[in-house]
């Protein structure tokens, strides 16, 4: 199984406040064992860089180095990075960058600028954590950048006919953050975007779940399977991997 979607929030590297929220480190020891706990058997996934973690890539390095081969990263970019930055980060696993329209304020003219650039340098895509009613508003920029993913079911109800629109077009989805969304049937969610294209979803524990109501449990996995049905390996693990190259 690939996990596309962790957090690793280790106490030797800095952590900046974010609206007055620092979180609990979770290390990579600590999410082996949570997930081994969960009966969850993880052979590959990707390290998601958070609000809380700036663009700090020590990190990011750090962690990649340590998870070994079929673990990629997922970073944030600040305005100084340089070709050769993001040349290096590639070298050392990362695969995509990020953008967190929930928790931070975005120029959007330098948000579609990076994003292309590290499609250009080095064909990472770009992430969204974003609420899906706002997807509409970002068409300007979406119609710009070749690949594209929105995490947590794009949060809510009310913006799912834009993801699934943005689904029909190539867009990718991470099935993750069940107790982080206000969605009414997250089972009918997962349906609805496997029907429109059975690619686009990608399994994910978001943890440690910090800020979310819940964090991932076992009984998740019975709301994929049941969702997803015959497409259950691609949406727990190929869908992933092709995304971002394994």
């Amino acid at each position: 199984m690939f996990d596309a979607h962790v957090h690793i929030i280790d106490p030797r590297y800095p952590l900046v406040e974010n609206h007055g929220y620092l979180p609990e480190p979770f290390t990579i020891s600590d999410y082996r064992a949570r997930v081994a706990g969960l009966g969850v058997d993880v052979d590959g996934g990707a390290v998601v860089t958070a609000s809380y973690q700036g663009t700090d890539q020590e990190y990011l390095v750090g962690s990649l180095a340590e998870l070994g081969p079929g673990w990629v990263g997922v970073t944030h970019l600040g305005p100084e990075a340089t070709d050769e930055d993001i040349l290096a980060l590639d070298r050392a696993g990362v695969r995509a960058v990020r953008f967190n329209l929930r928790r931070s304020a975005t120029d959007m003219k330098l948000l579609t600028t990076q994003a292309l650039r590290a499609w250009e340098l080095v064909g990472w895509h770009a992430e969204f954590y974003v609420d899906a009613s706002l997807l509409l508003s970002l068409e300007p920029v979406f119609k710009k950048l070749p690949a594209v993913s929105i995490d947590h079911l794009g949060m809510s109800t009310r913006g799912l006919p834009y993801l699934l629109d943005l689904v029909d077009r190539g867009a990718k989805v991470k099935a993750t953050g069940f107790g982080r969304a206000t969605i009414d049937d997250v089972g009918d969610a997962l349906r609805r975007i496997h029907a429109v294209n059975p690619t686009a979803l990608m399994f994910g524990t978001d943890l440690p779940g910090t800020r979310a109501r819940r964090a991932f449990r076992e009984d998740d996995l019975a709301i994929i399977a049941d969702a997803v049905g015959d497409g259950l390996d691609a949406v727990m693990g190929g869908n992933a991997r092709a995304f971002y190259r394994i």
